[in-house]
């Protein structure tokens, strides 16, 4: 495996990060089950775009769908409950390792070199389940610094006082589009932007005032997490990102304007 090709002199081209949400590679009301035709799309999506250059360094992200949520569901976990029960834990890691390594085989068949970071053992809330994530970038940073693909994924995370809760994917992508400092980051979903009150797609968003009511979440204390704190995060960031459905990865890969526009 060869680095990225940046000389002692050159900085390294900024990463992109790519989240792919849960409910568009897994069958969200079939327990374990991986919409095969949805992700063999995103990874040919992503297998073209470092092929042709558009992308010369890409850290992936995915979602639970109907593999974590299951599970955690099922033993009451949350991102603010917690378990002490190991098999609990393992329950839930167990299956969003599947599905990363699913999404891994997907994206080796296409000869992408990707390589699997799993949070439960990086990641940890010191101080509890309403602070901070400390998300330790080094192994991401250096594996992407040896010409390889991060896939992270929602997870397990280690939680004081509260055994251990679940960090979501969304979250996971905005330390990482900070820590790495990105310089674009893309959210791709079942939907095809954020959407106004109408349904109609947002064609970019600079405020979160200007989209809260038709968001339906007016108050900062807005914790619920969908799209409201989705926005909310993604407007915090220094990088442009994008919302935007499974027709606008290809557009968003090679650089252009897809979905909504956030920053």
């Amino acid at each position: 495996m060869t680095g990225d090709g940046a000389g002692p002199d050159s900085d390294p081209e900024p990463p992109v990060v790519l989240k792919l949400g849960g409910s568009l590679i897994t069958e969200k009301d079939r327990p374990e089950t991986i919409d095969d035709d949805a992700l063999v799309a995103a990874c040919d999506a992503v297998a073209n775009a470092l092929a042709d250059g558009a992308v010369e360094r890409l850290v992936v992200v995915h979602g639970g769908g109907s593999f974590g949520h299951h599970h955690a569901s099922e033993h009451g976990v949350s991102t603010t409950a917690g378990t002490d029960d190991a098999d609990a834990v393992m329950d839930i890691h167990g299956a969003m390792a599947a599905l990363n390594r699913a999404v891994l085989d997907r994206l080796h068949e296409r000869d992408v070199p990707a390589v699997p970071v799993h949070p439960l053992s990086l990641t940890a809330r010191p101080e509890g389940a309403d602070g901070d994530l400390d998300l330790p970038i080094s192994s991401t940073a250096t594996l992407l610094g040896e010409g390889f693909v991060p896939v992270l994924h929602g997870d397990g995370v280690a939680t004081a006082d509260a055994g251990v809760t679940v960090v979501s994917g969304d979250e996971l992508v905005v330390e990482l589009a900070v820590g790495l400092g990105a310089r674009r980051v893309g959210v791709c979903s079942t939907v095809p932007g954020v959407l106004d009150d109408g349904g109609e797609v947002i064609s970019s968003i600079d405020s979160f005032d200007a989209v809260a009511d038709a968001l339906g979440a007016s108050d900062a204390t807005d914790v619920s997490g969908g799209m409201a704190a989705k926005v909310r995060e993604l407007l915090a960031l220094e990088a442009p990102a994008h919302v935007f459905g499974a027709a606008g990865l290809e557009p968003f890969l090679r650089g252009e304007d897809a979905g909504t526009r956030i920053d």
